[in-house]
């Protein structure tokens, strides 16, 4: 008998499995990118390709470009949301 964790925290786990595994090799996996997201520390997490299909992730790209334009020293792209919007977005596109 099992249990079923909160999409929340599936997404949490998921991402940052995906982003520890990209911290191991210089490359980012096929089909994902890097963001970083986070007021103070920013954290990385790489995500599906498939989530710029999503309104909700494209308006968080939108507030990146306004903040930081195309400038992003840190190689990935820099998103200007705390790490739970992320993670809540993540845990949304996941569950459709």
């Amino acid at each position: 008998m099992g249990f079923r964790l909160p999409s929340m925290v599936q997404a949490k786990h998921i991402l940052k499995l995906q982003s520890l595994l990209s911290k191991n090799r210089a490359e980012v996996p096929k089909g994902h990118f890097a963001v970083y997201v986070g007021e103070v520390d920013k954290k990385r997490y790489v995500v599906p390709i498939s989530y710029l299909n999503n309104p909700s992730f494209r308006s968080l790209l939108c507030q990146a470009e306004e903040e930081f334009g195309f400038n992003h020293p840190m190689g990935g792209l820099t998103i200007p949301c705390e790490e739970h919007a992320l993670l809540d977005l993540a845990s949304r596109l996941q569950a459709s």
